[in-house]
């Protein structure tokens, strides 16, 4: 069974960083690129970030560039999201994502950042 478990969120002040972590397990994690989806209150969910199953590839919104760094550890079946010089517009439930066939979705944590 595909299990996404992340953790990490929570409140923090304009300018602060947080750093999201997902554990894997239920499928070969190295086998598959997996990403960051968020969704803010009355939007749809977007696409905040993935990276390729060789650690080689990356994708980032245009709004985290330069804010945002994703990160896999295949050893330890974890994905990572570093999230630095927050604005309020990341505040959103963010989701560990994961298409293997079937769409999975962790539960997902709530980042919230004060202005």
């Amino acid at each position: 069974e595909v299990q996404l478990v992340e953790s990490g969120g929570g409140l923090v002040q304009a300018g602060g960083s947080l750093r999201l972590s997902c554990a894997a397990s239920g499928f070969t994690f190295e086998y598959y690129s997996i990403g960051w989806f968020r969704q803010a209150p009355g939007k749809e969910r977007e696409g905040v970030s993935s990276i390729s199953r060789g650690d080689d590839g990356t994708y980032y919104r245009d709004s985290v560039k330069g804010r945002f760094t994703i990160s896999r550890d295949n050893a330890k079946n974890t994905m990572y999201l570093q999230m630095n010089s927050l604005k309020p517009e990341d505040t959103a439930v963010y989701y560990c994502h994961l298409d293997h066939g079937t769409r999975y979705w962790s539960q997902g944590t709530q980042v919230t950042v004060s202005s």
